[in-house]
């Protein structure tokens, strides 16, 4: 016969399996299209020229007519890879003068927005108790 808090202490220990894929949270943000899309093309670029220069020196190495003309397209492909990379960092120069730096406001900044805040609502509030008053104050013949 087996205990009940046998069996308990046995579904207590028992491990639950941990998921394969879990979703957390994006640290960053996403980078803008623009952005995104020159990132892409120079990842391409890069991985092309990289190609280039692995068939170059094979072609060096394997004493082929090829070689030569590969080694200066390998040399014109790096130049339009920097190129590309640099198309990228100004692309994200433009987009962050364009459309502004998205920034997380320090603690001072949100403290004094939060008092900027207080202060226009306590304003609003002292208007609307003024004008209660004097609509009350309306409509009679007499004040005494």
């Amino acid at each position: 016969m087996v205990d009940a808090s046998a069996v308990d202490a046995s579904a207590v220990g028992a491990r639950i399996p941990r998921q394969l894929w879990v979703e957390e949270p994006a640290i960053r943000r996403r980078m803008p299209d623009p952005v995104r899309a020159a990132a892409v093309r120079a990842v391409l670029i890069m991985s092309l020229t990289v190609i280039q220069a692995m068939v170059a020196f094979l072609c060096t190495l394997a004493e082929s007519w090829l070689a030569f003309p590969m080694v200066l397209s390998g040399v014109a492909g790096t130049v339009v890879a920097t190129w590309s990379v640099l198309d990228v960092w100004v692309t994200r120069q433009v987009w962050n003068q364009r459309n502004g730096v998205v920034s997380v406001p320090s603690s001072t900044a949100r403290r004094m927005r939060r008092e900027r805040r207080a202060a226009r609502r306590a304003a609003r509030a002292q208007v609307r108790r003024e004008a209660r008053i004097r609509r009350r104050g309306e409509g009679r013949l007499s004040r005494a």
